[in-house]
């Protein structure tokens, strides 16, 4: 078994310990803004193809001295890169993290890629280009204190890109946040589902996804597919048996609405790229007029909160809408506001029934709970 790392926005470690261990992971081990885990390579692959929250999944290689940029290039030459990069190959590498004298994370990047491309050239001659937009092997390089961590980044671009939004609102949520607001809301596919503030449709096409048992790497490319070891008979093998698991009805109404006309058009276009047109519905409501589609159901909304999107100051009459929306017609649902401004929530003026802490990028958020009886 190798190891494997996979990272997540702070505060959703657990919601991905738990999706990994769904996939078969073993030694799943929680971590700050990611997951540690074990597997095969099918397990490499699958994590690949069905978690829902993380943004990478990283093979780590090697963990090397890096005190200087000097330590940090001769230590990386002492790994044989011959086993994971051919010349001919096109190369990228990222970084994070900082130390004392490795403090510009372009500059220690550089200094890790001119060490293999030094190292090809005195064996063969020949050393891989760079591409840095889609390159055939992309290294993560993570400095810890005197050590530098490197990693293979089997994803290539982030899985929260899942192929099918070309069309974003003003203030997007990420499609790893939106599934995993979705789980910690334990909506199930037997119950309607709502956003009344879906702006380009994020929300309510993660839940058809889910609802769907749809993998949501379905559609899309992954940076293993380059590496030397790459099986290919096997992925197949997996994207034919998540193809045999998927659903294709859902029984109850997954509904996102919008007072702006421009995002419920993005909707539109990102369920039809999705496959998703069917299942999900979309229409331009104003808030006031938003009425339940069953006696019973989740509701999940994100509002601006004078980050990105309005002004704080003017945002409390928003906020004082959906609770007394709420209240008046949603008794029998359960409803969740994620925002960033818990100033604004108080405004609400609803008992919440639980809080969780997340982040919506360096923002720190939390998602609301109301239980409506």
């Amino acid at each position: 078994m190798n190891n494997y790392f996979a990272t997540v926005s702070r505060g959703l470690e657990e919601v991905a310990v738990r999706e990994l261990e769904n996939i078969g992971a073993k030694d799943v081990r929680p971590d700050f803004t990611g997951v540690h885990f074990k597997g095969d390579k099918a397990t490499l692959y699958k994590a690949n193809l069905w978690t829902r929250t993380s943004f990478r999944i990283l093979m780590p290689i090697a963990r090397v001295k890096s005190f200087t940029g000097d330590e940090l290039y001769k230590s990386v030459q002492k790994i044989d890169w011959d086993e994971y990069l051919e010349p001919d190959m096109t190369l990228a590498v990222t970084c994070t993290g900082k130390s004392k004298h490795l403090n510009h994370t372009h500059f220690t990047a550089l200094q890790i890629k001119n060490s293999i491309t030094d190292w090809q050239k005195q064996r063969g001659g020949k050393r891989s280009s760079v591409d840095t937009e889609n390159p055939d092997l992309l290294i993560n390089a993570h400095i810890d204190q005197k050590h530098c961590i490197l990693s293979l980044d089997s994803s290539g671009s982030s899985l929260h890109r899942r192929g099918y939004r070309p069309a974003i609102g003003a203030a997007p949520m990420k499609e790893t946040l939106a599934s995993a607001l979705i789980e910690l809301s334990e909506w199930t596919p037997d119950l309607p589902f709502l956003d009344p503030m879906c702006g380009s449709g994020t929300l309510p096409i993660e839940a058809a996804l889910k609802g769907l048992n749809i993998a949501p790497g379905l559609y899309r490319d992954f940076g293993f597919q380059t590496w030397l070891d790459y099986d290919d008979k096997l992925w197949q093998s997996l994207i034919k048996e998540a193809e045999s698991q998927q659903k294709t009805d859902i029984n109850v109404p997954i509904i996102g609405s919008d007072r702006n006309l421009q995002v419920i058009r993005q909707a539109f276009v990102n369920a039809e790229n999705s496959g998703l047109e069917d299942y999900v519905k979309f229409a331009r409501q104003e808030l006031i007029n938003v009425e339940p589609p069953a006696d019973k159901g989740v509701l999940i909304c994100n509002p601006p909160y004078g980050v990105r999107l309005g002004n704080e100051a003017e945002l409390g009459e928003l906020y004082k809408l959906l609770g007394d929306i709420f209240k008046q017609r949603f008794k029998g649902w359960t409803a969740y506001i994620f925002t960033g401004s818990m100033k604004l929530s108080k405004q609400v003026g609803l008992r919440t029934s639980k809080r969780v802490k997340l982040y919506n990028g360096a923002i720190p958020c939390t998602l609301l709970k109301y239980e409506m009886y």
